[in-house]
């Protein structure tokens, strides 16, 4: 990069301390961050109308010469300028509220593009045309910028318009955007037909055409993505150099495991193990993301690469992301290895001192071959011996740091990592590009999908009149609301405690309840989980704590109050909860929704019931910031690629990415490149 574009964005013209210091709230310190300051939205001015047809409340560009001005002080401290333009039609006043200084910049006979609303209240008084504080720029300027043209619109700070940054920004483009060093390949902006960098920063700040444009889109949306998939590889070729541990499968072992299951494993989960117990014999550390939509079956999965670990006397870690969570697939891995020389235990954040000290201690003398907790798992007084496999349930709830800070308890264990929310593919490859993928694409034999119903407030009886007959039949049921209490500031929004009197007074008064929800200890959760899956509570009232890991294969209905304040990723985890036996399952969704978005949720869930397609749904709905209700990721960084409407460009980066680090000694062929990798700013 030329030194000029790392100079301070204080001294570049037109701007000074002061507005440096407005500019750097926006993180702009220098030029080059000016540069790639690109605008968040764009507004077409270039059509420009008669006067006469500029009707009152629209908003239009018109081309008009002076004709007179007028000053005038309305009362004390209100001046008001009156500029009247006419053209061969008709005539159209400007108007500026206590800017009379602005009388200089308009002489009589001059041409002006002028822009903004012609106002209604004046045309409705006066039958005039009339502009309030238009933008304005004389039609002879030799580069118009706020006028006649497709104009950027920026993300502004306090005491900055829109014309100040413009103005700031068409400047620097034209004076350095030809400095910026183009670091991509001249054989892809061939092969693609990408414009130089500099053309397309320019182009992408002040467009001069529909295709030049999208050229330019292209080729900044190419460079981000085709840099990241570079840096996710970079990592994961880093970390396949490391040697590992190779922990071949007992053939004897698994042989029991598999006989003692009251199924079969499904084509799709042998096809999983198969590439997972691939990964194992190797002696480099595995990384592989086993992918599989609710109910689909991942822990038996997981438990079989568990138990080659076992065989080989090397200690595996299970994370999960709640304590409800850890606890359930604490005694679920019970279960399963019940009859086998497998010892567990459990580490979460409210594990009593001496529970956690005695579990220490059998960490230290080699006494467990599973430990299965929460976030406590990398405590920084806890040493693993013999680490040879971390399993990460729900990998959307950690952060890519979280993954690698457990990693570093151990010398390059094994890593598989594990998610039941579906995720688009454009997702996948930019959340989990350094790792391996399997998929489990169906369910166990006979599951059916679940029936959804959307159903609204005042069809709760009729509702809770269906449960109760379910309930009759001898099945169970959950019923989710968001709220653990009452708020004030959500007054038409049901709590749990609310619910649970409800249900218990009114709706379901002869049946056993149950209720669980966040605060609540973890003991007396998982007493009331333990009743609920003897069958000796017909239903409970819970709040998302029960969205994943919860396997009741009695519970057929599940009803969700107030359906509208959830995801569709979270709805659809919250479904997913019942469905796991073989009787046919209801999901009934309880809302109002004001916003079109909710509307969007609703009737998705209504219309699928596969993962991926909600998941598609979801990612268009609310774009991947939001997509897991956090924004740890930082997938949201890209300045101006976008995972919904690039994916195309997305798999060609991804493709050149790996066709480039695939050569030898490309790092020192192509210094650029590893030089901007490491300058990233964009942390998954």
């Amino acid at each position: 990069m030329d030194s000029t574009l790392a100079k301070s964005i204080e001294y570049v013209k037109g701007v000074g301390p002061a507005r440096a210091e407005k500019l750097s709230k926006l993180g702009i310190d220098t030029l080059a961050d000016l540069l790639f300051y690109f605008p968040r939205d764009y507004e077409d001015r270039s059509k420009v109308i008669s006067i006469k047809d500029a009707a009152p409340g629209e908003t239009v560009t018109i081309k008009g010469e002076v004709y007179s001005l007028e000053k005038s002080r309305i009362r004390k401290g209100l001046e008001l300028l009156k500029v009247t333009f006419i053209d061969h039609s008709d005539a159209v006043i400007g108007s500026w509220f206590n800017q009379t200084y602005l009388a200089k910049n308009f002489s009589k006979g001059e041409e002006f593009y002028l822009h903004g609303q012609i106002s209604e209240k004046s045309w409705r008084q006066f039958k005039k045309k009339e502009i309030n504080n238009p933008v304005y720029e004389a039609a002879d300027s030799e580069n118009l910028v706020h006028t006649n043209r497709v104009v950027p619109i920026y993300t502004l700070t306090k005491n900055l318009n829109q014309k100040q940054l413009r103005s700031i920004v068409f400047r620097a483009v034209n004076n350095y955007a030809n400095k910026l060093n183009d670091w991509l390949p001249a054989y892809l902006k061939r092969k693609y037909k990408l414009p130089h960098i500099g053309d397309a920063v320019r182009e992408y700040h002040f467009p001069s055409g529909r295709d030049s444009f999208i050229k330019a889109r292209q080729r900044l949306a190419f460079s981000e993505l085709f840099l990241f998939q570079i840096r996710l590889m970079m990592e994961k070729n880093q970390y396949q150099i490391k040697k590992g541990y190779s922990h071949p499968p007992s053939t004897e072992l698994m042989a029991d495991f598999l006989s003692e299951l009251d199924f079969k494993l499904t084509s799709a989960q042998k096809k999983a193990w198969h590439d997972i117990a691939g990964d194992l014999e190797k002696n480099i550390p595995m990384q592989r993301l086993l992918q599989g939509d609710v109910g689909s079956g991942k822990t038996v999965v997981a438990a079989l690469a568990l138990l080659a670990v076992v065989s080989n006397s090397k200690l595996s870690l299970y994370m999960a992301p709640t304590e409800i969570l850890a606890e359930q697939q604490y005694f679920t891995l019970k279960e399963l290895f019940k009859n086998l020389p497998v010892n567990i235990g459990l580490i979460t954040g409210s594990s009593s001192t001496g529970d956690k000290e005695k579990i220490l201690e059998r960490i230290e003398s080699d006494n467990l071959n599973i430990v299965v907790g929460t976030h406590a798992l990398f405590q920084d007084d806890i040493n693993y011996k013999n680490l040879g496999l971390i399993v990460i349930d729900e990998q959307h709830r950690f952060g890519v740091r979280q993954r690698q800070r457990l990693m570093e308890k151990g010398e390059n264990p094994d890593l598989l990592v594990m998610t039941a929310t579906p995720i688009p593919r454009s997702l996948a490859m930019t959340l989990y590009g350094d790792l391996d993928v399997s998929v489990i694409g169906e369910m166990p034999p006979g599951r059916s999908p679940v029936i959804t119903y959307w159903r609204k407030r005042d069809k709760r009886r009729q509702i809770y009149d269906f449960v109760n007959q379910k309930i009759e039949a001898g099945d169970q049921a959950f019923v989710v609301t968001s709220l653990i209490e009452p708020s004030d500031e959500m007054p038409n929004l049901i709590s749990v405690d609310e619910l649970y009197q409800q249900l218990n007074e009114k709706f379901l008064p002869d049946k056993n309840l149950g209720m669980v929800h966040g605060q609540m200890t973890a003991a007396d959760k998982q007493e009331i989980m333990e009743e609920f899956k003897q069958g000796n509570i017909d239903l409970i009232v819970a709040t998302t704590v029960i969205e994943v890991g919860i396997d009741v294969p009695n519970a057929t209905v599940m009803v969700i109050e107030d359906a509208d304040r959830f995801g569709l990723a979270q709805l659809h985890q919250l479904r997913g909860r019942v469905g796991r036996g073989d009787k046919q399952s209801f999901c009934i969704l309880i809302a109002d929704p004001k916003t079109e978005d909710g509307i969007q949720r609703i009737e998705a869930m209504v219309a699928s019931s596969d993962g991926f397609v909600i998941a598609e749904k979801d990612l268009e709905i609310r774009g991947p910031g939001e997509f897991f209700g956090t924004r740890q990721h930082g997938i949201d960084e890209f300045r101006v690629a976008s995972l919904i409407q690039d994916q195309k460009v997305l798999q060609i980066a991804r493709k050149e990415a790996l066709r480039l680090t695939s050569k030898a000694n490309w790092e020192k062929k192509y210094p650029d490149i590893v030089n901007k990798v490491s300058q990233l700013e964009v942390i998954i």
